[in-house]
């Protein structure tokens, strides 16, 4: 599998980006895919996730409510809606997917690079 992440960029605290994750290539067996971070200094985290079948979603407390997964199935593309950003949103983002819906990790995209500013 192979995946292409964009949508990043520089934004204003209060405001909002969507990441996008194309996907390409033999996705047999997996079942979960997610967006992950890595803040300057900080390990990285998962965002969300969710299944490819069902689409049940999983979210780190910090982005509740404010965030949104989602997955186009006939175009092969994850999405991340970003509303109501935070400084502390700033981190390289990236997108995966996987066997595991533990740990969707098997496959990752390069990242794009989220800037909230204050």
């Amino acid at each position: 599998v192979q995946l292409q992440a964009s949508g990043g960029g520089l934004v204003q605290a209060g405001g909002s980006l969507r990441l996008s994750c194309a996907a390409s290539g033999s996705a047999l067996g997996i079942n979960t895919m997610g967006w992950y971070r890595q803040a300057p200094g900080k390990q990285r985290e998962l965002v969300a996730k969710v299944t490819t079948a069902g689409g049940m979603t999983n979210y780190a407390d910090s982005v509740k409510g404010r965030f949104t997964i989602s997955r186009d199935n006939a175009r092969n593309t994850l999405y991340l809606q970003m509303n109501s950003l935070k400084p502390e949103d700033t981190a390289v983002y990236y997108c995966t997917a996987g066997t595991s819906y533990f740990r969707p990790t098997d496959y990752w995209g390069q990242g794009t690079l989220v800037t909230v500013s204050s």
